[in-house]
């Protein structure tokens, strides 16, 4: 079929099936849908969609079904793996107006949210009434609960709280058929095997995400956060280790290093230390007596293994303004260069003084930038490789930087993401972490779903086929594809 042609039907379907002012192709919305956050180029939408209800999405996916056409789901494209990057032409699907807080129980302790809903607006919505949505990515105030479950997101509480998965009860699904079904029970008496956790982290491979139950969090009685520094790295994730190995594990341990400090002081002026090695933020909650020994001997600990200085922060106030650095860290580094390539690997605690000077050298050696915030309580990394887009021949050094950063974290005995998910980014990778058996039985998954293969292809899983956007945009140096 030309695939002009093809466009024009497929966009008066569905213009019809949903609405005109719900239906896009014009350069501007091609422009806009064709990247997400990554570091990936766009590719190229051929309509985008914005439904606002569940039988609109399911309109889209059939749409799609009859013109033999893929379909790319998004959220608010804040995903930095590529995850939402059209590839041939596909239907894009922006869940972002399907934005309601459609049911509260707080007896039962959970929600029913649209997909589109922002997630630091859930929890903002529920400010006063004890409870809260534990996961807090560090795009919480732009990323969706959609996008949240498609990525399995985490966020700093994650070390005591769970990724998201652990906070999602059950979910609305159109399937890449157009069937809807329900996976999960927000009673917890859903039978047989656990398809809900198994969409979620899916990455939109196994269809979209129409309503989203979610757990309620109870606001813990007592929270304190403390800011410690370090004249030496080293000493920093010693001290992390020894706090895990003490038995007590906080809500959050985030590690920031000398030059991400300086860009969010200069950028936010919350009183980091600029000095510092390397700081880090943790955070307890429980009840108060036992926050009270938490903080105690997480005192004595630090200032065992090196600390120069511990801050407890004394007010609301004082502690939001901490958080607010770490938050503002990614857009601090616009100070510096206008680009950055953020990696998102985990490795074992144990390894993080090995993994970070592998990480330093490799920068150094390919004349790039490197800085380091991330969850240092779960060994989530988050090396920021900070260039000049520009700059000719740069982008080919930051992505075999990033390369060797991947194939570092994998040789310490660590995994390739944390909560960014594979999406385009990784998925050259997978042959590196798992077996031939192991990819084969995703597939397998994969299949179950999506025996067509139209939902979101060309992510995640390793393949010899690809669409033209996808290899002209993702061909390394050395010429191998992705």
């Amino acid at each position: 079929m030309n695939r002009s042609r093809g466009n024009d039907q497929l966009f008066q379907e569905l213009c019809r099936d949903i609405g005109t002012n719900r239906v896009h192709r014009d350069g501007a919305s091609q422009l806009l849908y064709s990247r997400d956050g990554s570091a990936f180029p766009g590719g190229i939408p051929g309509v985008v969609c914005f439904p606002e209800t569940t039988q609109h999405v399911v309109d889209c996916i059939k749409a799609a079904n009859r013109h033999d056409r893929s379909f790319v789901p998004r959220g608010a494209g804040t995903g930095l793996a590529g995850g939402a990057v059209p590839c041939d032409a596909p239907l894009v699907i922006s869940t972002t107006k399907m934005n309601s807080i459609l049911e509260v129980n707080y007896e039962k302790r959970f929600a029913w949210v649209g997909p589109g809903v922002v997630n630091l607006d859930l929890t903002k919505s529920l400010t006063g009434t004890g409870f809260h949505f534990a996961p807090d990515p560090s795009s919480q105030q732009s990323c969706t609960i959609g996008g949240n479950v498609a990525n399995n997101s985490g966020g700093p509480h994650c070390l005591a709280y769970g990724v998201t998965n652990a906070h999602i009860l059950a979910i609305e699904v159109v399937l890449p058929d157009g069937t809807l079904v329900q996976l999960g029970d927000v009673d917890g008496h859903a039978s047989g095997y656990d398809l809900r956790g198994v969409f979620v982290g899916g990455e939109g491979t196994l269809g979209i995400a129409t309503r989203i139950a979610v757990k309620l969090t109870p606001d813990p009685p007592e929270i304190r956060t403390l800011l410690l520094d370090f004249m030496d790295v080293a000493d920093a994730a010693k001290t992390v280790s020894a706090i895990i190995a003490s038995g007590i594990v906080p809500a959050a341990i985030e590690m920031m290093d000398k030059r991400i400090v300086n860009v969010v002081e200069e950028f936010v002026k919350v009183g980091y230390p600029t000095d510092a090695a390397a700081v880090l933020i943790i955070e307890v909650d429980g009840l108060p007596e036992g926050v009270k020994i938490e903080v105690e001997r997480i005192q004595s600990i630090s200032l065992e293994h090196g600390a120069r200085s511990v801050r407890v922060a004394s007010s609301d106030e004082e502690r939001e303004q901490i958080w607010k650095g770490r938050k503002s860290a990614f857009g601090a580094v616009a100070q510096i260069q206008p680009g950055y390539y953020l990696h998102d690997t985990v490795i074992p605690r144990t390894k993080l003084v090995e993994v970070l000077e592998a990480v330093y050298e490799i920068a150094n050696r390919y004349e790039l930038i490197v800085m380091n915030v991330f969850h240092a309580g779960d060994g989530n990394l988050h090396p920021l490789l900070v260039f000049d887009p520009q700059e000719p021949g740069v982008m080919e050094r930051v992505l075999v930087a990033g390369e060797e950063i991947v194939q570092v974290s994998l040789d310490a005995g660590g995994v390739l993401s944390g909560e960014h998910g594979i999406g385009l980014e990784k998925k050259r990778f997978m042959e590196k972490l798992f077996s031939e058996e192991d990819l084969a039985a995703q597939k397998l998954l994969k299949d179950a779903f999506d025996p067509d293969g139209r939902a979101n292809p060309f992510k995640v899983l390793p393949s010899g086929a690809s669409c033209s956007e996808v290899n002209h945009l993702n061909q390394l140096p050395d010429g191998a594809w992705v």
